[in-house]
């Protein structure tokens, strides 16, 4: 159920008498206020009932936002023995689901998001006083902020997606993004200091023993959403992802509407593997198929325009289409849908934690090496000077920003290092990259990894990329749930001996452990995968008149970030270019979308004046 006026947002202000200035700016678009223990505003906004949990006992004001599987009687219990805010974190110690943290004990405030970054939080000074919100927007229009051009350069300069640590950075000048691993704390004053509430757990585990951990931790997620008897939406792509949630959720004893995506792509075996599942699925299951022709084109209504995001997002690319589904699920009785975005991105580590292998255990390292070696044509040479690079966090990233600096691409090499190799897009100007170089300059010399080797920190970098998916669809009402992009799911696979969870010789091989005996064997034994590129350039051709005439405007180049002809080859022919330059194309483009979003919405739409709970303005 959504709030009354449909939209998703609040804010968190310290106890203090000059945070009011900022609480009686935003209490006209706000249907919800809790208050401090003194009486003075603590939490308000707009959200779901069904999506939050708020008690209140003595001096402890508890909330926990979002999907959670905790009862409110039960948070209330656990409040109850509370004595400071840092405590918090004690009250929801294994909680399934994902959701932010909020609390006030005594007026200091304990708040932090999702460490797999499914939920956001920005902090910035309003009239002298820290204020958090879990919209960047927000934050923005209370301050006057201006767009921060280094950080949006950062998003269209390289090839690859936006370097960490630059990808969690706000995009607003003067609004801080908090570090999903970070928790920002208030004190009676309005001063904020940010502190670690979340470590990686030691990578350990065998497969064997870390598959039952991450069969667990996906059924607790999916029985924190779907209860016995309910009818639920759920994506049936015919990847193993999507396919372990539509199972998980009929062991639950829900009644699904699974849907299907039949793209073009005639060698494409999604389809077939789907149609295996749905035979498979309990009697009563009601599966749907939509054929991609019979959808909107992929970027449809990108000239539309509407609420810009708090950063440049994907999400036009298939938002018609998503929308068409949403409407079909929602005539067949399902008003939420599981989705398996962000299974791709925790359960498979990435190829550079042989770096690490090789180094603590060279005997299994050697076969592995020459497997991918051979699978991926890494060359001998550049293979053995890769693994030989013992840099650091800090010299790696220097090392990038100054091939960056000066326009050079990378020597193909394999991807070993703390992240991808930054290769210079063809539309960036020499702004743009000096302005990106001098951001990863700086956090090369502040900024800590992740974690202390290079693989545990890619591998939670890419969650984190799924989560700021997560976050864009939820913004935006499309009451998608995400199971694994749950932190206790994230945790569980982090558990696990990368070189056991990713091998040359099978498909997610982790999955498939945990999966064995839910799923079908033929489904878990997939080797394949589809994707959706063919329909991807059908949309890009349908949209050149708009292309065209953007290129002609371009934002991005009248910003100085981008070279207009650049773009207008890359936008109207980006079948000329390299494969891997197709998502950095989309990256532009959604950039040139999001400033033209921010031009014509200088007030966040979501705070427009609306009917509310009565509570009297202080």
């Amino acid at each position: 159920m959504t709030p009354l006026c449909g939209e998703r947002w609040f804010a968190v202000l310290p106890d203090c008498d000059a945070a009011l200035a900022a609480f009686r700016r935003l209490r006209h678009a706000a249907c919800h206020v809790v208050r401090h223990e003194s009486g003075r505003p603590w939490l308000l906004g707009c959200w779901e009932e069904s999506q939050a949990r708020i008690v209140r006992t003595g001096p402890v004001r508890l909330a926990l936002l979002g999907t959670c599987r905790t009862s409110a009687a039960e948070l209330l219990l656990r409040a109850d023995k509370l004595s400071t805010a840092a405590q918090a974190e004690d009250a929801v110690r294994g909680t399934a689901g994902c959701f932010t943290l909020l609390a006030s004990v005594r007026g200091v405030v304990h708040a932090r998001g999702a460490a797999a970054g499914a939920r956001r939080l920005y902090r910035a000074s309003v009239d002298g006083v820290a204020v958090v919100a879990d919209r960047a927007r927000t934050l923005a229009w209370l301050t006057g902020a201006g767009v921060d051009m280094a950080q949006l350069a950062a998003r269209i300069t390289c090839l690859e997606s936006t370097p960490f640590p630059l990808d969690r950075a706000a995009v607003f000048e003067g609004v801080r993004a908090v570090p999903p691993e970070h928790a920002v704390h208030l004190d009676r004053s309005g001063r904020a200091d940010e502190r670690r509430w979340w470590q990686a757990p030691p990578q350990d585990l065998p497969l064997a023993e870390g598959a039952a951990g991450l069969r667990q931790a996906l059924r607790e997620a999916v029985a924190a959403r779907v209860r016995p008897g309910q009818v639920w939406g759920a994506d049936l792509s015919g990847g193993m992802d999507s396919t372990s949630l539509c199972f998980l959720a009929a062991e639950t004893g829900a009644q699904l509407v699974t849907t299907t995506l039949e793209l073009s792509d005639a060698a494409n075996e999604d389809a077939g593997y789907a149609r295996s599942a749905a035979a498979a699925l309990p009697r009563g299951t009601t599966c749907l198929s939509f054929p991609i022709a019979e959808l909107e084109p992929y970027l449809t209504g990108l000239a539309d325009g509407g609420e810009p995001d708090d950063e440049p997002a994907l999400k036009r690319r298939d938002l018609a289409q998503q929308r068409r589904i949403r409407a079909v699920l929602r005539e067949h009785g399902a008003e939420r849908r599981l989705c398996g975005q962000g299974g791709d991105h925790v359960v498979l580590p990435p190829e550079c934690h042989l770096h690490d292998l090789v180094r603590h255990r060279p005997a299994a390292a050697v076969r592995r090496l020459a497997a991918f070696a051979a699978l991926q044509r890494w060359p001998r040479g550049a293979t053995a000077r890769c693994l030989a690079d013992r840099r650091g966090h800090g010299a790696w990233l220097a090392g990038q920003a100054a091939l960056l600096a000066r326009g050079r691409t990378p020597a193909a090499a394999p991807d070993l290092g703390w992240g991808p190799s930054m290769t210079p897009s063809p539309w960036a100007t020499e702004y743009a990259r000096q302005a990106t170089a001098d951001l990863l300059r700086q956090a090369a010399a502040d900024v800590p990894p992740l974690a202390a080797a290079r693989g545990p920190h890619r591998w939670i970098y890419q969650a984190q990329q799924a989560g700021r998916v997560a976050v864009t669809y939820e913004q935006y009402g499309m009451d998608l749930e995400m199971p694994f992009c749950d932190d206790a799911v994230l945790e569980a696979c982090l558990r696990v001996r990368p070189h056991e969870a990713l091998s040359p010789w099978s498909y997610k091989p982790l999955l498939a452990a945990a999966m064995r005996g839910i799923v079908p064997d033929p489904l878990l034994d997939r080797t394949t995968k589809g994707d959706a590129s063919a329909e991807w350039h059908a949309g890009m051709k349908a949209q050149q008149p708009v292309l065209a005439a953007w290129a002609d405007s371009s934002r991005l180049a009248a910003a100085g970030l981008a070279d207009r002809g650049a773009l207008r080859r890359a936008w109207l022919s980006p079948g000329t270019l390299p494969a891997a330059c197709g998502p950095a194309v989309e990256a532009a483009l959604a950039a040139e979308a999001w400033l033209r979003d921010v031009e014509t919405h200088p007030v966040p739409d979501y705070l427009e004046e609306h009917p509310r709970d009565r509570d009297p303005v202080p």
